[in-house]
């Protein structure tokens, strides 16, 4: 009887946090950042101020957790049409999982927002924090193909002796905070990859180009062609 209890109250438990991450969506959606409070999702719920701290230890907390959901949606996607095409080149692959990502921003740019736009809490950047291991999940998308194309066929990297020594000793953290998978210029080569696609989706998500642009398709998939020069890949 008391392990049927506890699997009923397991049962409540991920159904109320469903619940309140529901919440938070729609309240991020519908009224922006600003009016996601503990206050506010906790009448969402139907629930008072109060007993949402069982749940959660405080707005930071519940921003971490409900982030994660995000990343993992959005890594979703990405796996996804990576697994589609599991037997396709490598450079392809890269191209429709970016083409992906790009999909997945503009059709939630709330969400996109929330993840990218917002400065991130000391308590989110702490290897055991669920928004954390998301992040990584994320990275490894594309870091991982990256990877691949680099062991079957590398591409073209800077000297490291011509990189500043900041720069230099930033790369070689990295590189060894990914077990060496890529060495520092090759991870530079990644990192700038990533900076370019990551610094256009923001602009289009948060709508800095409208001046300019009311279509940036061209515009991602001119980036994508330079992308694909300088990781030696054919034309896409």
């Amino acid at each position: 009887m008391s392990t049927q209890t506890g699997g009923r109250r397991a049962r409540l438990r991920r159904a109320t946090l469903q619940e309140i991450h529901e919440a938070v969506r729609t309240l991020l959606v519908e009224q922006g950042s600003a009016a996601v409070t503990i206050n506010a999702v906790a009448r969402q719920v139907g629930m008072s101020g109060p007993a949402l701290y069982h749940y959660y230890a405080g707005l930071d907390a519940l921003v971490g957790a409900v982030t994660a959901d995000f990343f993992d949606e959005l890594a979703t996607a990405m796996e996804q049409v990576r697994d589609a095409r599991a037997h396709a080149p490598v450079g392809e692959r890269i191209l429709a999982v970016c083409r992906a990502m790009r999909t997945w921003a503009i059709t939630h740019p709330a969400e996109f927002g929330w993840i990218f736009a917002a400065p991130i809490t000391p308590s989110n950047r702490q290897p055991d924090s669920e928004r954390h291991r998301a992040g990584q999940r994320f990275e490894r998308v594309l870091r991982d193909l990256t990877v691949e194309l680099w062991q079957t066929r590398p591409f073209p990297v800077p000297d490291p002796a011509d990189l500043p020594a900041s720069l230099r000793e930033q790369l070689i953290a990295y590189s060894a905070s990914i077990d060496n998978q890529l060495p520092p210029e090759a991870a530079h080569v990644f990192l700038s990859a990533w900076i370019r696609l990551y610094g256009l989706l923001c602009m289009e998500v948060l709508h800095q180009l409208d001046f300019a642009y009311t279509d940036l398709e061209p515009v991602y998939e001119e980036c994508l062609r330079d992308l694909t020069a300088a990781l030696g890949l054919d034309r896409p």
